[in-house]
């Protein structure tokens, strides 16, 4: 069967769909991958799965009707050449002009992931943000009208979905543990000794609690001084985006080491005792959770879709109410008054990530739910194939 798979940053096809599009392949499949960016890296990683990779023209920020039509203009005529039996698409403009495209282009099952409902959904100060969810809810509609199923990682976003008449009642929906983690890759470190070090890993979106983390850490380092908080992830492009001359504000002042950003968090999430994720986005269910999890790290993060669901209170880390600096200063204090519930808390959250979250079992439940696993396609399309090698670990932070 031939597959289209369409995303809106190339990175993510090896990040976090890397371990899938190679099942696809060792099921036989034809995997054609599709995103707006030109990265070298990774798609001489993905010709050694036997990924064909196609830049397609997209802004992946930004509503410029011009810009958007042209995306669902070339996404057409693409899948209309290529023929497919299948796409699948994930994010949101992904999602949205795949969708669209595939009902134009025809003859293609059309299965769209949504791996968190973002800026738009989530709280903000914006007049227009009424109006912004109203088009984009409409747009989503279109582009799910006829979908087989819609991958959500989280109920909340189903409900919120719903809410919005974005889906039918017809439509199915099936909720995944989210990306999943590859539990190998992200092999369990000890936590190391002495006074706790703090790791917040996003991007620098103020909406994904970055000036509460800073607020917080101000607290805990003035009454613990020998406390570290630090800071990994990369500017944005975004209405939310922090500003490097912020950064470094907060730097000088010697609240938080920002790290800068990297394609492999593995040897921060080991340097590091507890993981801080204070977020107030629509998260569907964020991957840095789950490879601290995996890590064995425990975690601090908020009541809010996404987030909240991979965290045993008490057991693998803390739930705070967003927008709540103290909140979240008092959960961090624990772990300083309390140096021995990093490790209990970071073995727990590791037993977690073995028992829901494996990359093994998340990718059987998508295969199987689209009849792409051997055993739920049809036995003309079954045939060997030879396994993908190995992701590479990534480039090591700057």
């Amino acid at each position: 069967m031939k597959i289209v798979v369409i995303a809106s940053l190339a990175y993510s096809l090896v990040n976090f769909r890397g371990r899938l599009l190679a099942a696809m392949i060792d099921n036989g499949h034809e995997v054609v991958a599709c995103a707006p960016d030109s990265d070298p890296d990774v798609e001489a990683r993905l010709r050694e799965m036997g990924v064909t990779y196609r830049q397609m023209p997209m802004a992946r920020t930004g509503m410029n009707p011009f810009k958007d039509i042209a995306t669902l203009l070339w996404l057409t005529r693409f899948l209309k050449r290529e023929r497919p039996q299948l796409v699948l698409a994930y994010t949101q403009k992904p999602i949205i002009y795949g969708g669209i495209a595939s009902r134009i282009a025809g003859g293609a099952r059309f299965y769209a992931m949504v791996s968190g409902l973002g800026h738009v959904f989530s709280d903000g100060d914006s007049r227009f943000l009424p109006l912004v969810r109203r088009i984009v809810s409409t747009l989503y509609r279109s582009a799910l009208a006829r979908a087989q199923a819609l991958f959500v990682f989280n109920g909340d976003d189903e409900a919120e979905m719903l809410r919005h008449n974005i889906l039918r009642r017809r439509t199915r929906v099936v909720q995944v543990p989210g990306s999943g983690v590859d539990l190998t890759h992200y092999a369990q470190q000890p936590v190391p000794e002495g006074p706790p070090i703090f790791l917040m890993i996003a991007r620098l979106l103020r909406n994904k609690g970055l000036v509460e983390f800073v607020e917080a850490a101000r607290m805990v380092r003035t009454a613990n001084p020998e406390v570290r908080c630090r800071l990994l992830g990369p500017l944005d492009l975004n209405p939310a985006a922090i500003s490097r001359a912020e950064i470094d504000e907060w730097q000088a002042e010697g609240i938080i080491e920002y790290c800068g950003e990297t394609r492999d968090v593995r040897p921060h999430l080991g340097a590091a005792s507890v993981f801080v994720l204070p977020s107030w986005y629509r998260e569907g269910l964020p991957r840095t959770i789950l490879e601290a999890m995996a890590v064995g790290r425990a975690v601090i993060t908020t009541d809010m879709p996404g987030c909240r669901e991979p965290v045993d209170v008490g057991r693998n880390g803390y739930i705070v109410p967003p927008r709540n600096a103290r909140a979240l200063a008092d959960a961090m204090l624990r772990f300083v008054h309390e140096p021995r519930l990093a490790v209990e808390m970071g073995a727990a959250a590791r037993s977690t990530a073995e028992e829901r979250f494996s990359v093994e079992r998340v990718n059987a439940l998508l295969l199987a739910t689209m009849g792409l696993a051997e055993g739920h396609m049809p036995r003309q399309q079954r045939q060997h194939h030879v396994p993908a090698p190995a992701l590479s670990a990534g480039l090591p932070c700057p």
